[in-house]
């Protein structure tokens, strides 16, 4: 690998401990729900506060560590990583759990928020799209290989056991980090209100929106993605733990071939990840009474799913250019706002006497509305280039 390419791999480390504690209680959350003495919902709802936690930590936290150079940074979000699955690992009730994810969720966003725009800045010009994908590639490896694992320690042993592997996971990444990423400098004092302005813009609110609308139609599957299999396929819990490590590749594949689809253009890759989307989440239900119809829908799914994560990420940091970090950390909050909102969507769907295979349904109408607003952000957006060149003519 070239040299800049060591500095993404150190970065990708730690999206991939982070990806393994977000996304490990979603096959982990019957056996969570019963250690902490919770319903099933209740239990989800740890998964919204986590991602809650996340949308108000990743701005604040970004823009905190902006007096310190970003290798110092991304050091100090993997020590208190660390710290937050230590504490998941000896909680003891619902409470403790909760604060101790809390905790865990302060690292996430300024860590990805951090890390893309270090990954931007390493690579050179026509592989930035490759470098944010690059980024992301540590969560999906997280989905074939760290959730599978920690869902069947989980699920075999103790929950608790897997929140304390994630723990060596960050540390792992902590050590990764400080050998390969190379020494940077401090960042300038960031102008604040120039950033907020930045971040405030119309077109920047429309892209954050969107990416609500995304992470609100996975989560709103993903959250409940066991005890839907459970009732489409009758799957048990080898299946289900065949079933996640599906889900990863799909995540890998997906960012892999968005990556490239980003370098050459974000809104086509966005256009057309999020269509199929709509696609495949209208014919879960259809597609996955089986359990190999049920895996090849949920690779799939993880494929189309994931492909919308670098041109969203791109997206918002090429209009927020002159705050691509701050923009950067916002995008993934609002990602996790998608989170908690999935979350709680399909809880409530659950709640008012749906069954498990309505889901994917409502997941598809949110893939919907994202589809919608990024054409008409397109529309504004083309709009306003017009515009702009009418006057320029006057």
């Amino acid at each position: 690998m070239q040299a800049y390419q060591w500095g993404i791999f150190a970065i990708a480390l730690g999206t991939f401990g982070i990806g393994t504690t977000e996304f490990m209680p979603m096959g982990l959350l019957p056996v969570i729900a019963d250690g902490v003495h919770a319903s099933i919902p209740a239990a989800g709802l740890l998964i919204s506060a986590y991602a809650v936690g996340v949308m108000i930590g990743a701005p604040l936290i970004t823009l905190y560590l902006t007096r310190y150079s970003h290798k110092t940074s991304l050091l100090v979000l993997m020590v208190v990583f660390v710290i937050g699955n230590v504490l998941s690992a000896i909680s003891v009730n619902y409470e403790t759990f909760l604060i101790s994810r809390i905790i865990t969720s302060l690292s996430h966003g300024a860590f990805f928020g951090i890390g893309a725009v270090v990954a931007m800045n390493l690579a050179p010009f026509h592989k930035k799209g490759s470098a944010v994908a690059s980024i992301f590639l540590g969560l999906t490896i997280a989905n074939i290989v760290g959730v599978p694992i920690t869902t069947w320690l989980g699920q075999t042993f103790d929950w608790r056991i897997s929140f304390a592997v994630t723990a060596v996971l960050g540390i792992v990444a902590f050590l990764g980090i400080s050998r390969n990423l190379p020494a940077m400098p401090r960042a300038e004092k960031p102008d604040v209100k120039s950033e907020l302005k930045a971040i405030m813009q119309p077109a920047a609110l429309r892209a954050f929106a969107t990416t609500v609308m995304c992470a609100g139609s996975m989560f709103t599957l993903y959250t409940y993605i066991t005890p839907i299999m459970q009732t489409l396929a009758q799957a048990s819990d080898n299946a289900i733990a065949t079933m996640l490590m599906l889900v990863g590749i799909g995540f890998t594949l997906g960012n892999y071939i968005s990556g490239k689809v980003t370098d050459k253009s974000p809104d086509l890759a966005l256009i057309v990840f999020l269509g199929l989307q709509v696609i495949v989440l209208l014919m879960f239900r259809f597609t996955s009474t089986t359990l190999i119809g049920a895996g090849l829908t949920t690779l799939l799914w993880g494929v189309v799913i994931f492909g919308s994560g670098p041109p969203l990420q791109m997206q918002v940091m090429k209009i927020a250019d002159q705050a691509p970090g701050l923009a950067s950390s916002i995008n993934i909050g609002a990602f996790n706002l998608g989170n908690a909102l999935g979350a709680a969507l399909g809880g409530l769907v659950i709640s008012i006497g749906f069954s498990f295979d309505w889901i994917p349904a409502v997941a598809g109408g949110l893939s919907f509305l994202a589809l919608i607003m990024v054409i008409l952000n397109r529309h504004n957006t083309i709009n306003a280039q017009l515009l702009n060149g009418e006057v320029q003519k006057k």
